[in-house]
């Protein structure tokens, strides 16, 4: 454990960021899972599942928890996936 009190905010600040990432790389590997799901079943809420989907991956790259060129290539995939 650090000793100096800079380094101990930055300990906590790091575990709050750390949890929050956590969350929302989840909450979009999630949303994304349930499109596929949904698409080999297929259901009819499709169109708003892919659209969630989307949102989720626009979500995650704008806050840098994936990178854009990821995003692209995976909302891609999931677009030739509804055809």
């Amino acid at each position: 454990m650090p000793v100096i009190k800079s380094a101990i905010e930055r300990v906590k600040t790091n575990e709050k960021a750390n949890k929050r990432n956590a969350s929302q790389l989840s909450e979009m590997r999630t949303a994304v899972k349930k499109f596929e799901k949904a698409e080999a079943k297929g259901a009819d809420n499709i169109e708003e599942l892919f659209n969630n989907a989307v949102s989720a991956l626009d979500h995650a790259s704008s806050k840098g928890l994936i990178k854009p060129n990821k995003a692209a290539r995976n909302k891609s995939r999931l677009a030739g996936m509804m055809k």
